[in-house]
């Protein structure tokens, strides 16, 4: 207990009459909870891009409906390589088979390779989140990315976990935005008040 509080406690006691008490343990606070906090906010946008696409079909969900030409699949394997995996697995953790990945052109990553199924892709970005949990589980906000693609970005640099994590929330947020527009485009589905219905 910080000694601050432990004076406070004990000047407490003595003022009542001489009566001592033992203090009250309190809960030490989490050192993450700052990336407790941001992970929740993420959390929550993650089950916005799934919930949003949850009774799609294939068909549906390979179909572009905005000028831009990408469909909810594409963007979702968008989301797979150049978020989830991109920023946790690779430039927080510099994890080798990601590598690769931190100097490509992202281009590619905006398409569903030919014979991958909508539940193959889905599975994919389940298991790239799990992943960045598993990441995040040990990572603190002042920590350092272990990797950054100076090839990408050679004069601007996110410094930390801290900054990491509030750049993808606000990726993943602008993005499951973007599938709120597609799916209304394509059956009317809106996404308010936190849950799906038909407006």
């Amino acid at each position: 207990m910080p000694r601050g509080s432990r004076e406070r406690t004990r000047l407490v006691a003595d003022a009542d009459g001489g009566h001592r008490e033992t203090p009250r343990r309190t809960a030490r606070r989490s050192v993450n909870a700052e990336l407790d906090a941001l992970k929740g906010a993420l959390d929550s946008q993650r089950k916005h891009v799934l919930g949003i696409l949850d009774g799609l079909s294939e068909e549906d969900l390979r179909r572009p409906v905005l000028p831009s030409g990408w469909s909810c699949l594409a963007l979702l394997r968008h989301l797979t390589l150049d978020v989830e995996l991109f920023w946790f697995a690779g430039v927080i953790a510099g994890a080798p088979d990601v590598a690769g990945q931190l100097t490509a052109g992202s281009e590619a990553h905006w398409s569903v390779p030919e014979g991958m199924s909508a539940p193959a892709v889905l599975a994919g970005y389940r298991a790239a989140v799990a992943r960045a949990d598993a990441v995040l589980a040990t990572a603190a906000p002042e920590q350092e990315p272990a990797v950054w693609p100076v090839e990408l970005w050679p004069t601007w640099r996110l410094p930390d976990v801290r900054h990491i994590l509030i750049h993808v929330l606000t990726e993943v947020a602008c993005h499951s935005g973007h599938l709120d527009a597609a799916r209304e485009l394509i059956d009317g589905t809106t996404w308010l008040g936190g849950s799906p219905y038909a407006g």
